[in-house]
């Protein structure tokens, strides 16, 4: 919607030490900088956090979810699995790699399934956010309950873009050169970055689908190829990802 101001996601936030025991033990002895915040990149390009209306949150692991006091204005939009999630997350389970306090909950509408009625492109679980076709939220299953995509109109002659949050952690398992891997954590027991990887699999295989359509780009949180190649670059606000015209 022209003048409204929507972010999707808040990425890493400094104070690292309010996340619970679980993440505090994952990322010991890692070198985890925020040079900036997300907050910080919307005042370089001339928008105060307190006028965004809304902030969509792809899931809850702690390197999405930010800072939300950042945004004190802003309704919180999550996957609506997202909410019995946070039940069970830090300190109600000790456990957990989730913080409760994560989103601010009495600003925070869950979408679910009398929502995702929507199907567009090979995605047949959808919601038309702002009811106009300019805005899809999409049902990402497999990644972490709520976890959930946009795809967004880029201009009036039919480009998109495909924010697929941590669909997959490597653009190549969406062109299929790999496949989603296991690994062992500490006790030895095999893990998958993905609560289910059967779904996930699924979902990578329909995102998979946009990289063969023209005028659709499709971007992964952490594809570090893509932001070594444009963070010097006019992606990075106070400019603009161009839409892609082929």
């Amino acid at each position: 919607m022209a003048g409204e101001h929507l972010v999707f996601d808040m990425g890493i936030r400094r104070d690292m030490d309010v996340h619970p025991p679980a993440v505090q033990k994952s990322v010991k002895g890692r070198t985890i900088a925020t040079p900036q915040s997300v907050d910080e990149s919307l005042r370089k390009g001339g928008i105060d956090p307190a006028n965004v209306k809304t902030v969509i949150v792809s899931h809850l692991h702690y390197d999405h979810v930010g800072d939300a006091a950042a945004f004190p204005n802003a309704t919180f939009i999550m996957g609506g699995d997202a909410e019995e999630f946070l039940t069970r997350a830090y300190p109600a389970n000790p456990a957990s790699n989730v913080l409760q306090t994560s989103i601010p909950i009495s600003r925070t509408r869950f979408i679910g399934p009398s929502d995702f009625t929507e199907s567009i492109g090979p995605f047949s679980r959808a919601y038309d956010y702002f009811g106009d076709g300019s805005m899809y939220v999409v049902d990402a299953a497999g990644h972490l309950p709520g976890h959930v995509n946009i795809l967004a109109r880029t201009n009036a002659t039919g480009s998109w873009i495909y924010l697929a949050g941590d669909t997959a952690h490597d653009m190549k398992l969406l062109t299929g050169e790999r496949d989603v891997a296991f690994s062992f954590d500490d006790a030895g027991n095999m893990v998958c970055a993905h609560t289910d990887k059967d779904k996930a699999v699924e979902h990578i295989k329909r995102v998979r689908q946009l990289l063969g359509m023209p005028k659709v780009h499709v971007l992964l949180a952490h594809d570090y190829i893509w932001y070594e190649a444009n963070k010097d670059g006019d992606a990075f606000l106070p400019g603009t990802i161009p839409p892609k015209l082929s």
